[in-house]
């Protein structure tokens, strides 16, 4: 690779003045030396050594995103259509930043925490944390941390969080379901931490206040590891008839319900309603449409990102930002009386 020094050379002009044009700082430079410049870097296909600049700006200019996937949950954490939305979003922002992102996916959080403290990365992104995962990563890595949808910040004030009122947006479609008549209503998750738990307190908090006991047997499980998901959902579809709706605490989940009711020839809404929570492309695109909790997936990533860069420019940034969610109605629910 040319180096600057021997550019300079070969065009008889100071290595600073070729630096400068190189770097954009062309406020000193004729119009007509930076052309020149410009179109022997074309000639010669030069490309800027990325690192030695950092090392010199004591910069990296990368952004680590560290996801936890759940070992009994994922095969494969980036098929998940939300976490592929999410991801997008981050990459975007960062790229247009001028900044490169370094992912990392693993289930174990201790393999997370040894990686992490030896990226040389500016700043750290953090998904899937749970219980006091937040604070063992931070233990190990003293740069700027944003989270996204992470109930464990606790004793964490420098931590952003970047999430919804999860609770809210389940409460909600919970209240919808009871106003169409329905009060045998079931909730579906394959676990009860975290974002999970918060809307599966969302829901008990909207039967409760319409008058309506929740029971343990209310709670169905789906396990969603690929050897277990097909008895898991023959047990689930075993259930349906004991209610007249079920809450799905994903879209992902709420399809993959209905394509196993359908299966089995229960149809929805006619046997059963189902509503899901995302708003993602799954339920969009599914027929009959799925009536869900809308959230801008995208621009939950894009928030983080963001935020995570204010913090590198020396930003002061909240504790917690929770972004809007609403009710998008679809055909999914039938009214009863």
């Amino acid at each position: 690779m040319i180096t600057i020094k021997e550019i300079a050379k070969q065009l008889n002009m100071s290595t600073t003045t070729v630096s400068n044009v190189i770097h954009g700082k062309t406020s000193e430079v004729s119009d007509e030396t930076k052309k020149i410049v410009q179109d022997f870097l074309k000639k010669v296909d030069y490309v800027p050594n990325i690192s030695a600049r950092n090392l010199a700006q004591n910069e990296s200019k990368i952004i680590g995103l560290a996801l936890k996937a759940r070992a009994d949950k994922y095969d494969n954490l980036i098929m998940d259509p939300f976490v592929s939305e999410l991801i997008g979003g981050v990459e975007e922002t960062i790229r247009n930043a001028g900044y490169f992102m370094m992912l990392y996916i693993s289930s174990d959080i201790a393999e997370i925490m040894r990686h992490v403290s030896t990226w040389n990365v500016d700043g750290l992104i953090l998904f899937g944390m749970l219980n006091d995962d937040g604070i063992r990563v931070s233990e190990k890595y003293k740069k700027p941390i944003v989270c996204i949808d992470t109930y464990s910040i606790e004793g964490l004030k420098h931590f952003t969080n970047v999430g919804l009122n999860d609770e809210q947006g389940s409460y909600d479609i919970t209240n919808y379901l009871i106003s169409k008549g329905h009060r045998k209503i079931a909730f579906l998750s394959d676990n009860t931490t975290g974002v999970d738990f918060a809307r599966l307190t969302g829901y008990k908090a909207a039967l409760k206040d319409a008058g309506i006991k929740y029971k343990s047997s209310n709670f169905l499980k789906i396990r969603p590891r690929e050897e277990d998901l097909e008895e898991s959902l023959e047990e689930i579809c075993n259930e349906v008839h004991n209610f007249t709706a079920i809450v799905c605490v994903s879209d992902l989940y709420a399809v993959t319900l209905m394509a196993a009711l359908s299966d089995r020839h229960i149809s929805v809404p006619q046997d059963i309603s189902i509503v899901g929570f995302d708003d993602n492309m799954l339920g969009k695109y599914h027929r009959p449409a799925l009536t869900t909790v809308h959230q801008d997936i995208k621009a939950k990533g894009v928030v983080a990102a963001d935020t995570l860069l204010k913090q590198l420019a020396g930003n002061k940034t909240p504790n917690q930002i929770q972004l809007p969610t609403h009710l998008v109605i679809r055909d999914t629910v039938k009214e009863i009386r």
